[in-house]
């Protein structure tokens, strides 16, 4: 039957005695700081009066709290995981803040109700639709099962919120029918089994008894009315068998604790549908529970009981040899009793009882005051823990599922939910931008901002499993045309860029022209190139005109880092003309894949390091380096004169550029800019500065090596978001 809450000591005016509440904790357990937990109490009552209660009855958040404490002193967590519990539901309910808590009680609670706030997403999983579209309910179990699996770190966690929803079944009379079935739905598929993959028993049996009796009302009169009738004779019957085989186990010196064991009306109810069977074939109708000194004791009992009755075949199991997944540990047979009478025998030691009542909880071991490690059994449990995701194959009886959602988690995925509490999973390095286009095409579009846990962060932030995202949108459709920048970092996944090139894409064309010939001419200037031929750019980039590279950028069809990069050759920017140390490294072997051949650099496509490139052998065995795709290459191909080459790995980083900067002086400008270029891996050849003392300001001029032109692109964008730095680019020497 299902468990009954505590009976909480009131007064007269229906407040808790706290004092004669927490002599009842201290009891149980010794080792708590009772002054810390009635500070804990008496913040929490302080909330919930300033929430605005006015009939002089304790908050319902704070009468929770101490519910959920005392589950959790039962569970024998330890004394920030009681204060947690008796303060989470006041933090949840908006009566107090964390911050707050954190000042007030520590990092650890503060820690653990934010890992419990966490966990709360899955509470808001729809699940009263008695009839979900078809394949929704089970892809809604699926993500609240890989969320748990994401966010719980710390067990305790997970038991806080176990009492919490336990709390929340044994109140469910209160709710309105919807709620009630809502409720109940939640506990039996999320909460009841994380009970026991966590191997505690007696809530696991409570959650699904409570459950039930919303979820199958009229199953679970019924089958409790036939659990009545005949108490009182099953009651007799069990208290003979009690007294005769207790006689025998002491003729032998075996001695034990026997007690008849708890009728769990689910239980009942899901083996009478799973065999097909009346209620009076159910053996564990009628079952009794020994308790013995040592694990030996135990078979030498089972012994005791195959002698005294007919053992039932194949209702035999050991799971001491073979323990469950969760380690529950027991010895289960069913025999014929007196009067021919089925009856199921549980045989385990006092430890194993301990175990399989409170599962993780019975091996709770805290740090050592010197703050050394936990107990192997601890650390096993926690990470045992992260393997919940098993749940499918308990539910749904479907392994190969259960397989591949395994496979799905071990891929790294990450777990964020939205504000309303839906789970959305998404690929390692997602962005707020990646999953405002996730939840909906119109969100990414109108997407101008993002908080992440309630705080506002940049739209390049990188998501991490557990974060709550509200993404901020405005009344106008513009998505920005950075965020298809790739060394800004704002989009990683493949659908957002897909939305975002084709919003541009179906824009007007001469708009997109426009915004292309701007986006091309602010990268040149980052470049130093001010003047240019863009017809001739055009063509070399293989357009027919220079409104078509435009539209090109515009829409996102080329990369304006490729562009600038052509621009850079054709005017003569790059390593050949500026660095007259390149035709000496030209004589090298700065081409691998020659073999012993001599090369030369061709003047059609001119390919400098860093670009993809084939060989092509002439008539005097010299190889010319084209481009992949130069047409002399391709027509080459034809006569099998075509090589593959690569750059030589040392010339990853031998790029000489000149760079200027022009910025406000400040203390520590020159810090920040060289931290870029550590984080870049870029060397620094030179600096030396110009200050300006009139106007405050000051250019840095640098000589830098990079590997290509799109790091140097990606250098310069991060020096000009520093602080106080008013424009950076490439100059051109002189």
């Amino acid at each position: 039957m299902v468990s009954i809450k505590q009976d909480y000591s009131l007064a007269t005016d229906g407040t808790v005695d706290l004092e004669s509440w927490l002599y009842g904790i201290g009891k149980r357990q010794p080792v708590l700081n009772l002054a810390k937990i009635r500070d804990v109490c008496e913040l929490s009552e302080q909330a919930a009066k300033k929430a605005g209660s006015t009939d002089g009855l304790v908050h319902r958040s704070y009468r929770t709290g101490l519910e959920i404490a005392d589950i959790l002193c039962d569970l024998r967590v330890n004394e920030d995981g009681i204060k947690a519990g008796i303060i989470y539901r006041a933090v949840r309910e908006n009566q107090i803040t964390l911050h707050h808590v954190r000042n007030q009680c520590g990092d650890q609670v503060a820690e653990l109700v934010e890992g419990v706030l966490r966990m709360a997403a899955i509470s808001n999983v729809k699940f009263g639709d008695r009839k979900p579209v078809l394949g929704q309910r089970k892809d809604q179990l699926e993500q609240a099962r890989r969320m748990l699996v994401a966010v719980v770190d710390d067990v305790r966690v997970a038991l806080i919120k176990l009492a919490e929803r336990t709390v929340a079944i044994r109140a469910n009379k209160n709710n309105d029918h919807d709620g009630q079935i809502r409720l109940a739905r939640e506990v039996l598929e999320i909460y009841a089994p994380l009970a026991h993959r966590l191997g505690i028993g007696h809530l696991k049996w409570e959650l699904e008894d409570l459950a039930f009796r919303y979820l199958e009302p009229l199953a679970y009169k019924r089958i409790a009315n036939l659990l009545d009738e005949k108490r009182i004779v099953r009651q007799e019957y069990i208290e003979r068998i009690i007294r005769e085989l207790d006689y025998h186990l002491h003729k032998v010196n075996v001695h034990a604790r026997l007690e008849g064991r708890a009728k769990h009306i689910c239980s009942i109810w899901k083996k009478m549908r799973s065999k097909g069977i009346a209620f009076s074939e159910v053996y564990d109708v009628r079952a009794i529970r020994l308790l013995v000194d040592h694990q030996d004791d135990c078979y030498r009992a089972l012994g005791v009981v195959h002698n005294l009755w007919r053992n039932i075949p194949h209702e035999f199991d050991d799971y001491i040899a073979t323990p469950k997944e969760n380690n529950y540990r027991s010895l289960h047979t069913a025999v014929i009793g007196p009067e021919g009478k089925v009856l199921e025998v549980q045989i385990r030691t006092e430890a194993m009882h301990q175990e399989a009542e409170f599962g993780v909880c019975s091996h709770w071991q805290y740090k050592t005051p010197e703050g050394k490690e936990k107990s192997s059994v601890y650390e096993t449990r926690v990470e045992w823990l992260r393997r919940i995701i098993d749940w499918q194959v308990d539910l749904n009886n479907d392994p190969v599922l259960a397989k591949e959602i395994l496979n799905d988690v071990t891929m790294d995925r990450v777990y964020i939910y939205t504000p309303e509490g839906h789970v959305i999973d998404m690929t390692p390095g997602a962005t707020p931008v990646d999953f405002a286009y996730r939840v909906h095409t119109d969100v990414g579009h109108r997407c101008c901002g993002a908080k992440v846990n309630s705080r506002v962060v940049p739209l390049n932030t990188r998501l991490k499993s557990g974060d709550q995202v509200e993404i901020i949108t405005g009344d106008v459709i513009n998505p920005r045309r950075e965020w298809l920048y790739e060394h800004l970092g704002y989009v990683s996944t493949s659908k957002a860029r897909t939305k975002i090139k084709s919003w541009f894409g179906q824009r007007e064309k001469q708009k997109n022209i426009d915004e292309g010939k701007k986006l091309l001419l602010e990268e040149l200037e980052h470049m130093g190139i001010e003047r240019l031929d863009f017809g001739q750019l055009a063509e070399r980039t293989g357009m027919s005109s220079s409104t078509e590279l435009f539209y090109s950028i515009g829409v996102g069809d080329v990369a304006v880092v490729d562009i600038v990069e052509q621009a850079v050759v054709m005017m003569e920017l790059d390593v050949r003309e500026h660095q007259p140390t390149f035709d000496v490294v030209q004589n090298k072997q700065v081409v691998s894949g020659l073999g012993n051949m001599d090369h030369v650099i061709s003047d059609c496509c001119k390919p400098v390091p860093g670009d993809s490139i084939v060989g092509v052998i002439d008539d005097n065995s010299v190889v010319n380096v084209h481009l992949q795709d130069c047409l002399q290459a391709l027509h080459a191909d034809v006569y099998g004169r075509l090589i593959r080459l690569d750059w030589q790995a040392e010339l990853s980083a031998t790029f000489p550029v000149s760079i200027e900067v022009t910025a406000y002086d400040r203390s520590g400008l020159l810090y920040d800019i060289t931290g870029i270029f550590m984080h870049e891996n870029t060397n620094v050849i030179s600096i030396y500065t110009v200050p300006n003392k009139p106007e405050n300001t000051i250019i840095l001029k640098m000589d830098i090596e990079v590997a290509r032109l799109n790091r140097l692109l990606r250098t310069l964008e991060k020096i000009g978001q520093l602080p106080n730095v008013i424009n950076a680019r490439r100059s051109i020497s002189s």
